[in-house]
């Protein structure tokens, strides 16, 4: 190639110029002490995650393998609850705690202060953890069911971190799994505050259906443990508490030729709030409605089956039924619930096999636990603010920053 001789004269130069002033430059570190570097310096280096970077947990969150380490103690716990073998249409939500978990991933602790409430869950005094999964049978629904409630009871029953008067127990948000993981919470919550429970409940079906409602001539006690009939066995069973218990966002068709599956429900003491309420009540209303009806006292489970979202908006669902509210509607709501006295709670039925390359129904479920995350930090520091100077609050564990 010819190159001029003038301009050959200015080649070294330039190189000289691009040697000293590169935007490349790697200059030779100065070498680290024999000992390397300290316990700060690695952390402030290397102890970061972006939301695309990291082991997947909720939220960045530290994982501990709660069941088989006692000796961490932690005030809310992520407990995944990989079952879908008690569904009555689409199976796939075993993998929901995984797609929550990663569709949680943008969650991170130097962005999660929620402005709506004025806190940041996530560097709160309370101590939360990904305590990881049941390992539930897939095989043996029986043996499942007695799998999760010993697993329940076994985390519900710890005390907390963060130990004052009135946080008694740590606080488990389940990630399911299908809704049939909502009985076995219930026998763990009654024992551990030897009390039915009142339960708020999202769903576009009712979930208490007389078991002899699915029709077979292969009858077993075994079947009548299914998704639609968990709180018809929780409520015959006295686990919730009747004429305290409100659904929200109800759609269903019912069985047969008439309304007996609403008296069915009636007798186990649910209010009802269906999709189309939303039209005259709005979220306010709703909120209203079930705030009437449970009270701020008494204990409380929420469960929410990500059904209740229209399937337009959150596809990856074993049941779907059109008519759903917004996601935008579902957070207004629980967040306008604060005030319940929520001691255990569950996102249900995402099955990722069936959502959108977006992720779209994972990213709403993993929103819904920020928000109950939220709500349940909010209340505990109200709560700690009128614990008796006297009466003292005692650290059990050293809180992670994340």
């Amino acid at each position: 190639m010819y190159i001029p001789k003038h301009f050959a004269l200015y080649i070294p130069i330039f190189i000289a110029i691009v040697a000293a002033s590169s935007f490349y430059d790697n200059p030779e570190q100065d070498l680290l002490p024999a000992g390397g570097d300290s316990q700060e310096e690695l952390l402030k280096k290397w102890d970061f995650e972006w939301g695309f970077s990291g082991i997947s947990t909720f939220a960045h969150l530290k994982h501990v393998k709660c069941l088989t380490t006692p000796s961490v103690p932690f005030d809310i716990g992520i407990i995944g609850a990989p079952f879908d073998t008690a569904v009555s249409y689409r199976p796939g939500a075993r993998f929901g705690p995984r797609a929550i978990r990663a569709a949680s991933s943008r969650q991170t602790a130097f962005r999660g202060f929620n402005a709506r409430r004025g806190l940041n869950p996530y560097t709160s005094p309370f101590t939360i953890l990904d305590c990881g999964d049941i390992p539930i049978t897939p095989f043996d629904n029986a043996l499942a069911l007695t799998q999760m409630t010993s697993a329940f009871s076994t985390l519900g029953s710890r005390n907390p971190a963060l130990s004052h008067a009135m946080n008694p127990h740590p606080k488990l948000l389940t990630l399911g799994g299908d809704h049939s993981i909502a009985l076995p919470a219930l026998r763990a919550l009654n024992k551990i505050y030897d009390s039915p429970m009142a339960v708020v409940h999202f769903d576009a079906h009712l979930d208490t259906w007389h078991p002899a409602k699915y029709p077979s001539a292969w009858e077993s006690p075994q079947s009548d443990f299914n998704h639609g009939s968990m709180f018809w066995i929780a409520s015959n069973e006295g686990l919730i508490l009747n004429g305290s218990s409100a659904h929200a966002g109800l759609r269903t068709r019912l069985s047969g030729d008439s309304f007996a599956d609403f008296d069915d429900d009636e007798r186990q003491g649910f209010l009802r709030i269906s999709a189309d309420d939303i039209d005259e009540m709005g979220t306010a209303g709703i909120v209203a409605a079930i705030l009437e009806r449970v009270g701020t006292t008494v204990p409380v489970y929420l469960s929410l089956d990500i059904d209740v979202l229209d399937p337009g908006l959150c596809p990856g669902t074993g049941t779907p039924e059109p008519g759903g509210w917004t996601s935008r509607e579902v957070i207004k709501i629980l967040r306008g619930l604060e005030p319940l006295n929520v001691v255990g709670a569950d996102i249900v039925e995402v099955a990722p096999a069936y959502d959108g390359a977006g992720e779209q129904t994972a990213l709403v479920a993993a929103q819904v636990g920020f928000e109950i995350l939220t709500s349940w930090v909010g209340r505990g520091m109200k709560e700690m603010q009128r614990v008796e100077p006297e009466e003292g609050i005692v650290k059990g564990g050293v809180r992670d920053e994340l």
